[in-house]
């Protein structure tokens, strides 16, 4: 069963990719990259399932000229990846990984040999150690050391990558990490929070700044947003479910857009916000050429009584749901791109960078018929197509992911690629997913 949806229902100029990021994929222990706190974080019990960690994960450093002979041949016209931080500068700051550099160097060269788009990422969670140890997104340094890491990086591939983001999903390296603690580095702290959540918006700016100054192109962000959903129609719930956007749909997107932080954030946020964060928001807001929106799902908010701030909890709701326990709800999507390019973007291009589900019970050998999750991709791709024609301005799709990979804090036990990896043999096998991409996306 393939897509009801073909490349010729989407616009001529339409792009559709694959998306992957460096941690989850390439293998830290190759390469001479250093330790990320994602390698401290997973060698800590009771972090990672299984202790797993991204030593070696699908060993996509010695085999990604494999994994981009998937992407064309899924007739694929774009490759979203990322770089290590990690990789690049060991430390941090300093000293450069020649190693690392010219690895990204083949990488991209290999994308554009086979006639693919490379779609860079610079920051897809990765923090290296040693920046972590001087306090990671919770020090104000850490927008420089960004920017300088932007500046080599940019320096080596940017004249031959299609458009650049400058970080992956701020929500999750800020809240997700410092206030719930279910990323690394794990804290559970307000203030932590607080000041991360502005640092890495902050670290954006002046990562846009740097590459105006060298004449980069095509510059935008990834941000992840979810369609925040009362669990019961009453007042209390309402209010809950608006406490949820402000934090998770509103909090970045406005600050670039709109120059301030939703009031209804910083009820919370708000006293423990470094001092002056407010003469930041000029850099912030520096002009972008396009938004990239990461959709998987909905959460429905329930209010808490008695409870402290934010006062809100995620329930389960009555559809179906991912193998991350995640519901599938495609009109999300078509509202949060209405929605953006209605009160934010407006007009600005927008792609739909990541977007896909972890599948139960896939293995191998053999072709893996996972219906789901083709299913969930021609609805979502049919979300897609509602938001164009309410006028939304979306220029490309990219399946989330390429592989099955390090699912961060869930280690292996989740899959979301479309194509099958056997971890203990590295064996790639197409899913019956990938295989309807292929049919959607054929020009002949």
């Amino acid at each position: 069963m393939g897509f009801t949806h073909t490349r010729a229902d989407f616009p001529e100029d339409f792009l559709f990719g694959a998306a992957t990021a460096a941690y989850q994929i390439e293998g830290s222990s190759f390469g001479g990259c250093g330790p990320s706190h994602w390698d401290t974080f997973a060698a800590t019990p009771g972090n990672v399932a299984n202790g797993d960690d991204g030593a070696v994960a699908c060993d996509h450093y010695h085999r990604f000229a494999e994994d981009l002979d998937l992407v064309r041949v899924a007739g694929f016209d774009a490759y979203r990846f990322s770089t290590s931080w990690s990789r690049v500068l060991p430390e941090g700051r300093g000293r450069t990984n020649e190693a690392g550099l010219d690895y990204y160097e083949r990488l991209v060269d290999e994308i554009l040999s086979r006639g693919l788009r490379p779609f860079l990422t610079l920051y897809h969670w990765d923090l290296p150690a040693a920046l972590s140890d001087l306090g990671g997104w919770r020090n104000r340094d850490v927008a420089d050391w960004f920017a300088d890491f932007t500046e080599i990086v940019i320096g080596r591939i940017g004249d031959r990558v299609a458009a650049v983001a400058t970080l992956n999903e701020p929500w999750c390296v800020s809240w997700l990490s410092h206030f719930w603690g279910f990323h690394a580095p794990g804290l559970r702290d307000i203030r932590a929070t607080a000041h991360s959540m502005h640092h890495v918006l902050l670290a954006h700016g002046r990562a846009v700044e740097v590459m105006r100054a060298m004449n980069q192109r095509n510059l935008g962000i990834v941000l992840n947003f979810e369609y925040a959903n009362p669990a019961t129609d009453t007042d209390a719930d309402r209010a809950a479910a608006d406490r949820y956007d402000g934090i998770y749909n509103r909090w970045f997107v406005e600050a670039m857009f709109s120059g301030r932080y939703p009031d209804i954030a910083l009820e919370g946020l708000g006293s423990h916000m470094p001092k002056g964060f407010e003469n930041d928001m000029e850099t912030i807001g520096a002009p972008l050429d396009w938004l990239g929106v990461n959709y998987y799902t909905r959460s429905n908010l329930r209010h808490l009584p008695n409870a402290m701030w934010p006062t809100f909890e995620a329930v389960p709701g009555p559809l179906d749901k991912t193998d991350m326990g995640w519901e599938i709800y495609p009109d999300g999507l078509r509202n949060i791109l209405t929605r953006l390019h209605r009160d934010y973007t407006r007009g600005l291009p927008i792609y739909v960078t990541e977007n896909g589900m972890a599948g139960a019970n896939e293995t191998g050998p053999g072709t893996i018929d996972d219906a789901v999750r083709t299913d969930y991709f021609d609805a979502h791709l049919h979300a897609v197509r509602g938001a164009i024609k309410d006028g939304v301005p979306v220029k490309g799709y990219f399946a989330w992911s390429l592989l099955d990979n390090y699912e961060w804090s869930f280690g292996y036990g989740k899959r979301f690629g479309i194509v099958h990896v056997d971890y203990a043999t590295q064996k790639r096998t197409p899913k019956a997913s990938y295989q309807a991409f292929r049919q959607a996306l054929s020009r002949s």
